[in-house]
């Protein structure tokens, strides 16, 4: 509420009438330019609606298209994401935006070089998300939360996005402006994980419940369970998900850079020296925030910490673990997600640019595309939920699995027999090195 309050003030204040407020007066000796030509909140305001509705439009376009077309939906997404950022590097260049030519660049080498570090998972990858994508559609309640929660968060950002106009309109010099705007889009950032986070809560709590009774239409299912669900995540379990929105985006992400890094680094032990202690430390944080709480949140009612604790002994005791590491789908969904959020942050970007060629450009450009990556990615949220669901029944009773799809238990189930080989296979690799090289030590004193 006080967030919402300095939002609608921000924007207000310069929303028809410029410093309604005579905020100039406070600022006018440090931050506050002495001109006046940085335009109105309704100027800008125009164009962050323009990317919150491209972001809704491809967050409920890309459910859809998941319904009945996931393997092509899913394959297009790892690709189409790399020649996107390489066309917008090409375009910044030939503008002469030369740090945002090479940011993009950076970025498409970056996600080139992940894709062909991982391109060896991609088909396990890809069955499992067919699996989640089933799961989902199977329970339309489900999709219907997704939709709501996607209303709810384009709702906000119109609030959000008054006060963000308001800031780049406002009398506050650049670096001023730049530094409200951070302080904006982390709080934005926060929010969506939260309602994403709270739609993992519901939609695991369903799929848990699925898999246990044997079927959405079982007698012994509860009555109301997407009710009861979504009340607990809003009221009991709230504080958690608050909590755990904090940390866990931030870890999973620089999981997996390492993890695609490390797998080809080769024979430099140097290097592989320095990226294993970077590994083991974000395995150790993955111990206590890792997305698998929320399924235990939603089942099990435990705190965050505890039940990612618990979610990942369970992975570790069961070999499971082998397989969580070796899948790529929560990567490939913030692809989609990532890819959601440039086209709606160019949208705004190219309409601002139309208007002013400045810095104003990558002002509205980049807060736009924030709200394209949120909006997306609570689309996003549902199948990454059916994934962490059945990853977790799996641990705790492969039978659920086998009794919802026999076939993906088999394919599941030799997965994971030949990641477990895979990694004795490695260890015994990596005692016997270890030992070659006692050996040539001791020989040579």
């Amino acid at each position: 509420m006080g967030l919402a309050l300095a939002l609608a003030v921000l924007g207000l204040n310069r929303f028809k009438k410029s410093d309604r407020f005579n905020f100039d007066r406070y600022t006018s000796n440090t931050t506050v330019t002495v001109e006046n030509s940085h335009g109105l909140t309704e100027d800008y305001w125009p164009m962050y609606g323009l990317g919150g509705g491209v972001g809704t439009l491809l967050g409920w376009a890309w459910m859809l298209l998941l319904g009945s077309q996931a393997n092509h939906m899913m394959k297009i997404s790892v690709h189409i994401l790399t020649t996107y950022l390489a066309v917008v590097s090409v375009l910044c260049f030939w503008s002469e935006q030369i740090f945002w030519g090479v940011t993009f660049a950076t970025g498409a080498s970056l996600q080139f070089l992940y894709v062909i570090s991982v391109i060896d998972r991609l088909p396990f990858t890809m069955l499992v998300l067919r699996k989640a994508v089933k799961m989902v559609w199977s329970l339309p309640e489900v999709v219907r939360v997704s939709y709501a929660f996607m209303l709810v968060m384009r709702l906000w950002m119109g609030l959000w996005s008054f006060g963000a106009a308001g800031v780049v309109a406002s009398n506050i010099n650049l670096n001023g402006r730049w530094w409200l705007l951070v302080v904006l889009s982390l709080s934005l950032f926060w929010t969506g994980a939260v309602f994403c986070n709270t739609v993992h809560v519901i939609v695991s709590g369903m799929v848990f419940l699925v898999l246990i009774h044997g079927g959405r239409e079982a007698a012994s299912m509860p009555p109301n369970p997407l009710m009861k669900s979504l009340r607990y995540s809003v009221t009991k379990s709230f504080g958690s998900i608050c909590y755990g929105s904090l940390f866990t985006a931030a870890i999973r992400t620089l999981r997996w850079e390492i993890r695609g890094l490390r797998s080809k680094i080769g024979k430099n032990e140097c290097l592989l020296c320095c990226v294993d202690f970077l590994f083991h430390l974000v395995e150790t944080l993955v111990r206590f925030f890792n997305k698998y709480a929320y399924v235990q949140i939603a089942v099990h009612g435990k705190s965050f910490n505890r039940s990612a604790r618990d979610a990942w002994e369970l992975f570790q005791s069961t070999g499971v673990e082998a397989l969580v590491a070796y899948d790529c789908s929560g990567a490939v969904l913030l692809m989609v997600t990532l890819l959601g959020g440039l086209i709606s942050g160019t949208c705004s970007g190219v309409w601002t640019h139309i208007k002013w060629n400045d810095y104003r450009v990558t002002m509205v450009g980049s807060t736009a595309m924030l709200m394209g990556m949120v909006l997306v990615g609570l689309a996003m949220v549902a199948v990454e939920s059916a994934v962490t669901s059945i990853y977790i029944c799996y641990a705790e009773d492969p039978m659920l699995i086998h009794r919802w799809d026999a076939e993906f238990f088999n394919q599941l189930s030799e997965a994971l027999h030949q990641r477990l080989q895979h990694r004795s296979a490695r260890a015994r690799e990596v005692l016997t090195h270890n030992r070659f090289n006692a050996g040539i030590l001791t020989v040579s004193v």
